[in-house]
């Protein structure tokens, strides 16, 4: 039997967040990118694997953010990696809301934070997954280990050009079935 709760949080509990969030970025200022990277993977590798689902769901969606800033072949941005690393310093912070020892609730207040982190990062992180996607594929086609097929951003972006290319040569083909297309309006000479 599953149970249904849902929270909504008002706009003061989201300043209590966003606060929350402020500060962790205050105290983890003078700490370089790879430690927040270490201790977001930390917080991940030392939390119990029996979690509740909601929970253990924004889990997988905090490794998604870690590989985002890591992942070389999709080159983040300087500007878009820093605003990940900024959601990032929460987790690298010892202050939480919760403290992660409290049994069942301690990664609650991990889980809502990750959850309005993903929301701010949503473009990011769908960019991320349409390039994982299209690695994984070539890396399948190609009989390759994806993690061992360097392709970058600079690929995925050509293929996409020529996929899009073919897409307009195939409708035009459809749209034009049985007879051939010429330009009605323009002669190419």
């Amino acid at each position: 039997m599953s149970l249904d709760i849902c929270i909504n949080l008002s706009d003061s509990d989201l300043k209590l967040f966003v606060d929350h969030m402020k500060a962790a970025q205050k105290k983890v200022d003078k700490i370089d990118a790879v430690s927040v990277v270490g201790a977001a993977r930390e917080l991940l590798d030392t939390c119990d694997k029996n979690l509740p689902d909601f929970i253990a769901t924004r889990l997988k969606q905090l490794e998604t953010m870690i590989q985002l800033v890591e992942d070389a072949g999709f080159g983040l941005p300087d500007e878009d990696r820093d605003n990940v690393l900024a959601a990032l310093t929460y987790f690298a912070s010892p202050d939480d809301i919760v403290p992660d020892d409290v049994p069942v609730l301690g990664f609650l207040d991990d889980a809502i934070m990750i959850e309005l982190c993903v929301r701010d990062l949503k473009h990011e992180i769908e960019a991320y997954r349409d390039f994982r996607a299209w690695r994984d594929n070539e890396a399948t086609r190609h009989h390759e280990n994806p993690a061992q097929l360097m392709l970058t951003r600079v690929d995925w972006a050509e293929a996409r050009r020529v996929e899009t290319i073919e897409l307009m040569h195939r409708r035009r083909r459809e749209s034009y079935a049985g007879g051939s297309w010429s330009p009605v309006l323009f002669k190419v000479h």
